[in-house]
């Protein structure tokens, strides 16, 4: 090779060399996400989160498995179709993705909304009681959103298996992580209650296995 080609090489490398150091250089992929969204600006309050996406998704993991006993006899029911499991992972994603939202500041109730929290025995919180709540213990507010969370990835695990036994043990996770929840921050009041109610199905249920019997299907108190 002679001199001047060499060098002609050289030259030709040192500016692609230069090109690729002076163009602009792509983000880590980490750093992508980020840029996506920005900041979430709510639009509704929690209590319309729960009630029209969290609440009735929800019932597509309740309602998957149950058994109703009636003078016509027992009926049972469960996932069996592709369509029925998917009904049932719609109810699992939402607990999983949608729960984060309510890490969201937000309102409580709509505006002018105070909740049935009037008279001596009101069985809700009032938003402002529930703000104060919220406020004064956060930690426990974000470990009540945690466990939803994590039941519906265990929802989403069982949908993938299409383990029916195991979903019948997740809906009573579920039942927990919402009630549980509910009595801290919205309904105190039935704290109580809910533990009898609880201990009757429970006893209910013990009823039935010693007779051989099927249980009604318990209902959420």
């Amino acid at each position: 090779m002679s001199a001047r080609a060499f060098v002609s090489g050289l030259s030709l490398a040192s500016l692609l060399v230069s090109a690729v150091a002076c163009g602009p250089s792509a983000p880590p992929p980490s750093a992508t996400p980020a840029t996506w969204g920005g900041e979430v600006t709510p639009i509704v309050s929690v209590k319309e989160l729960m009630r029209d996406v969290i609440d009735p998704l929800s019932d597509n993991i309740f309602l998957a498995v149950g058994i109703d006993v009636s003078k016509s006899g027992v009926k049972e029911w469960a996932p069996t179709s592709d369509e029925d499991w998917a009904k049932v992972r719609s109810g699992a994603v939402a607990m999983m993705e949608v729960s984060h939202l309510l890490k969201v500041p937000r309102l409580l109730a709509p505006k002018g909304d105070i909740n049935n929290s009037t008279g001596p025995d009101a069985p809700e919180l009032s938003p402002t009681a529930i703000r104060a709540k919220i406020e004064k213990d956060p930690v426990l507010w974000q470990a009540k959103i945690e466990a939803l969370r994590n039941v519906g990835r265990e929802v989403w695990d069982i949908v993938e298996r299409k383990d029916t036994p195991a979903l019948t043990d997740a809906i009573e996770h579920l039942d927990e992580a919402c009630e549980t929840c509910h009595l801290e921050f919205w309904y105190p009041g039935q704290m109580e209650r809910s533990r009898k109610l609880r201990e009757l199905d429970r006893q209910a249920r013990e009823q039935a296995a010693t007779s051989g019997t099927a249980p009604a299907g318990a209902s959420r108190p």
